[in-house]
């Protein structure tokens, strides 16, 4: 039995995106979480590049968690539109 009671993540923290187009020889990943840093905010690692390759990574630090994830649903907004689908495992 659980003594704790389990909160369910209302906003991902992390996130991983495909976008596969064969037509176009187009294979790309797109991967974004959100990490506290050590300086009592928040950093959005953004990572992105071809499948199976190692691609580029980026950080951006905000003030506090809560706008990483505004800033991470943003980008899967436009992300999204742009013909990205989120992986399921």
């Amino acid at each position: 039995m659980l003594d704790q009671p389990v909160q369910l993540e209302v906003f991902p923290t992390d996130l991983h995106l495909r976008r596969i187009d064969p037509a176009c020889n187009m294979r790309r990943f797109y991967r974004m979480s959100v990490q506290p840093d050590l300086f009592g905010g928040a950093c959005l690692v953004r990572e992105w590049g071809r499948i199976g390759f190692r691609g580029q990574m980026l950080v951006e630090r905000h003030d506090d968690e809560g706008k990483a994830v505004t800033a991470l649903m943003k980008l899967s907004a436009a992300k999204t539109r742009r013909g990205y689908r989120a992986v399921t495992d």
